[in-house]
């Protein structure tokens, strides 16, 4: 089981974001969880998610693989997916797997929230 904490914030525009902030290992055991979750949050909650990986001491290919499905359904709807805080632990992989070319990664969860105007309009 992984622990899994949600808020909500708003843009300065009126956008509707989730800040989702996973806790210990995304893995072959909870990746799955998380994935459904992302699911969740992107179609009854908002298309524009944000994932803080602060907490995520470890990922591996399955926790990888749930990101990726969650950016693809937030692409799909025409929302925005974003990572930010990767722990550092957790960024080797992102590295060397080359995902860190794939997502949209930010230092922190203030500076992907403070930049709305770029960051959450539709294509």
């Amino acid at each position: 089981m992984i622990n899994i904490d949600q808020k909500t914030f708003t843009t300065e525009d009126g956008h509707t974001v989730m800040v989702l902030t996973p806790a210990g290992r995304l893995d072959i055991t909870t990746a799955w969880q998380f994935r459904l979750k992302l699911q969740e949050c992107i179609s009854k909650h908002s298309p524009h998610v944000v994932v803080n990986l602060g907490q995520v001491n470890f990922i591996d290919s399955s926790g990888l693989t749930s990101l990726l499905a969650g950016m693809r359904e937030a692409d799909r709807v025409n929302g925005s997916f974003r990572i930010c805080n990767v722990h550092p632990e957790a960024k080797l992989v992102f590295e060397v797997t080359m995902m860190d070319t794939v997502f949209e990664i930010f230092e922190t969860e203030k500076q992907v929230l403070e930049t709305p105007h770029q960051i959450f309009t539709s294509p």
